[in-house]
């Protein structure tokens, strides 16, 4: 039978990396299901990402391969599925992957019936068996064997793992939520806690950015200076380590060893996103200027390199190049001679600590490397001492040099970028932009942060006003899923918190609306991460683990929580209580792992403000009201403007009780509540800073 390329037409550059494999692949859709039944063949499924190392070595060792090809052809119908396109997909099939092997990663292989329910599911498989792992060579034959002689008992396996997968389901456990699990969570993270490198646990280490929102919002609210230190010593550490990109700034994925020296080297959007907030608040906790700084980095490597024309932001960038991993990223000795001549090479030698023998093995090979990550020993200030040099000289020579190396790296192949445009991951870098421009002073980062809030709202909408999930080429296509309303409508506060633009207040209220009549479980509380138009799977998921990013239920609490403050509506609050206590066992017995969804209790149980400014907001007084709000207030305290124009009635209508907030004799007015009372209404700076501190 003649090889067919069906993923060529796809808009997925994973799907288009394996568009010629001789592997007679098909993307996911009825058309293969039917092949399936027709030729009575079950399914073997492979869902990977486009900047995935892992998924590489899979393809180059088997889907490229003639011999693996031509078995998989003979036994299987064989489906491609790209996991940030097709996250629900992706989160069905983990679980059953983290059912049947304990673990769970990329590339996920499940073999399954033609009606999608899976009986084998593995991750990384080589072509040849090694090490008691089972390779392709022998896998196929034993499964087409069990397939045509066996095939009750696979059956029987089959029904017994869908019948496990719709108990799991990924619905979590309901019961009530108590506040002291949040100090729980913060006794866990500091057990798990490495002092000597930061982080919590062993290698690898994940950046896990929410972990550490949630410790600086412990340590500012408790006067808990140790959470606070943990949090800084883990971003030190990282900044300084190999996970972070020296030359061309921005993360890497995560760090294989405990010293955050070797990366996986992809770069992920929302990586930025998360750590670019978590550099922001330690910054305004800690008014460490290196928090700053790194945060500013980080926004110049996704203007550089993950920024449209249009002013959205692409997924990430691959890990490999030239077929390999790191190979854009690392530098010889004799490189940097080559590059910066040998007094700067010598130069950037004792800055970032190069050797001879090179200081990476790449992982998938076996043969000596003399190549090195750049990376810090310990802070500029510690090098500048130690090289004897001042700090100031010894940055700006430092920034010629990474100049030079950036250009220099420029000419090398570069590794893919994926572009395409997930609403989910905008609406995440959206709200770190806006919100670090708030915190940094910096009005250019809440623009970027508009500009792609309104490419996703122009651009990835239906006719019907349906949210999109995925834009690329010129198309968008996919129904939204959960996490693309709640990280957008968390841009969405963000960026009011920043403007007092009622418009993106209003537009966040819209989002809710729309996500509780798509989501919302009416029976068990929570919000499934597909809506009624998405496809239906073996189960409707629920997630409220937090693991590369926040899970969409733990950040639609928070925005529950902002809105309910916001509007003064109780019945976003209600929402927010009803989803905590929709997972109230599943979180209450692993705090750590739900870290964003406890941080949210954080937000609902800390005392914190509901401010009301009645005045224009270009007469001077009323910047000055606003500025002592912001200098003033407890974190997370909700700021309303109302202006006595057109904007002022469009928050009154999303605000009720602000009906009566009226400027007082002419002037500004400031009107502070908490917990239902409000003080008595000021235009004095003084008496606003005492009702606000005392």
């Amino acid at each position: 039978m003649k090889h067919q390329n069906r993923l060529a037409q796809s808009r997925s550059p994973y799907l288009l990396q394996h568009a010629d494999n001789p592997v007679d692949w098909y993307p996911w859709g009825d058309e293969a299901f039917k092949a399936a039944r027709d030729q009575d063949k079950p399914i073997f499924l492979s869902i990977g990402y486009a900047t995935c190392h892992w998924c590489h070595v899979m393809a180059h060792e088997s889907f490229e391969d003639p011999e693996v090809a031509a078995l998989m052809n003979s036994a299987f119908i064989n489906i491609k599925v790209d996991r940030e396109e097709r996250p629900d997909i992706d989160q069905v099939y983990m679980t059953v992957t983290q059912m049947l092997t304990g673990s769970g990663g990329w590339p996920m292989t499940v073999i399954m019936t033609p009606d999608k329910r899976p009986f084998f599911a593995a991750t990384y498989i080589p072509k040849n068996a090694r090490f008691g792992r089972m390779g392709m060579m022998e896998l196929i034959p034993k499964v087409q064997d069990a397939w045509n002689d066996d095939r009750a008992k696979l059956l029987e396996s089959a029904g017994q793992i869908v019948a496990n997968l719709q108990t799991v389901g990924g619905h979590g456990q309901p019961g009530e939520i108590s506040p002291a699990i949040i100090g729980t969570a913060r006794r866990d993270l500091g057990t798990r806690y490495d002092p000597v490198e930061g982080g919590f646990g062993t290698a690898p280490k994940f950046p896990s950015p929410h972990n550490l929102l949630f410790l600086l919002a412990y340590g500012e609210t408790k006067g808990d200076a140790k959470a606070i230190d943990m949090v800084s010593h883990t971003l030190e550490k990282m900044r300084q380590g190999g996970i972070f990109d020296h030359v061309g700034f921005g993360f890497h994925r995560y760090s294989t060893d405990s010293e955050w020296l070797v990366p996986h080297f992809e770069k992920m959007l929302y990586d930025q996103a998360m750590l670019l907030l978590a550099f922001t608040e330690a910054y305004r906790i800690t008014g460490r200027e290196d928090f700053a700084e790194t945060a500013r980095e980080i926004i110049e490597y996704i203007d550089r390199d993950l920024k449209s024309p249009d002013g959205a932001f692409f997924s990430a960038e691959d890990a490999d190049s030239e077929g390999e991993e790191g190979v854009f990223y690392v530098w010889t000795e004799e490189q940097l001679v080559e590059v910066l001549g040998k007094d700067d090479a010598a130069f950037a030698r004792a800055v970032w600590n190069t050797s001879p023998t090179g200081n990476f093995l790449p992982e998938a090979s076996a043969k000596a490397s003399v190549d090195n990550i750049l990376h810090l020993e310990g802070d500029i200030d510690a090098t500048a001492k130690d090289l004897k040099i001042p700090e100031g000289k010894l940055r700006n020579r430092l920034n010629h040099i990474r100049n030079v190396l950036l250009k220099a790296r420029a000419m090398r192949p570069r590794p893919l970028l994926d572009d395409k445009v997930l609403t989910d991951w905008n609406g995440l870098m959206a709200a770190a932009l806006a919100r670090s421009g708030v915190v940094l002073e910096e009005p250019s980062y809440v623009s970027r942060a508009q500009t792609a809030v309104d490419f996703v709202m122009s651009r990835l909408l239906d006719s019907k006003g349906r949210l999109l999930h995925r834009y690329r080429d010129g198309h968008a296509e996919i129904p939204a899923f959960l996490d693309d309303h709640v990280f957008l409508t968390w841009a969405l506060l963000e960026l009011y918190d920043a403007t007092l633009d009622p418009h993106f207040l209003k537009q966040a209220v819209a989002l809710q609306e729309q996500t509780d009549r798509l989501f919302w479980d009416s029976d068990r509380g929570g919000y499934f991460f597909s809506g009624p138009d998405n496809e239906a799977l073996l189960v409707r998921p629920k997630e409220i683990y937090d693991g590369a990013m926040p899970s969409g239920n733990s950040v639609a609490a928070h925005n529950l929580i902002r809105l309910g403050r916001l509007t003064g509506t109780a019945g976003y609050e209600d929402t927010a209580h009803a989803l905590m206590t929709a997972f109230g066992q599943s979180v209450s017995r692993s705090p750590s792992g739900h870290t964003h969804l406890v941080d949210a209790l954080q937000r609902a149980t800390n005392p914190a403000f509901e401010i009301v400014i009645s005045g224009k907001r270009d007469d001077p007084k009323t910047r000055t009201l606003l500025d002592t709000v912001r200098t003033s207030a407890p974190a997370r305290s909700s700021v309303l403007l109302v202006e006595p124009d057109a904007r002022g009635k469009t928050v009154r209508a999303l605000a009720p009780f602000t009906e009566n907030h009226e400027m007082i004799e002419g002037l500004p007015t400031a009107y502070v509540c908490q917990d239902h009372q409000c003080q008595m209404p000021t235009s004095d700076v003084e008496e606003l800073v005492r009702q606000l501190t005392e």
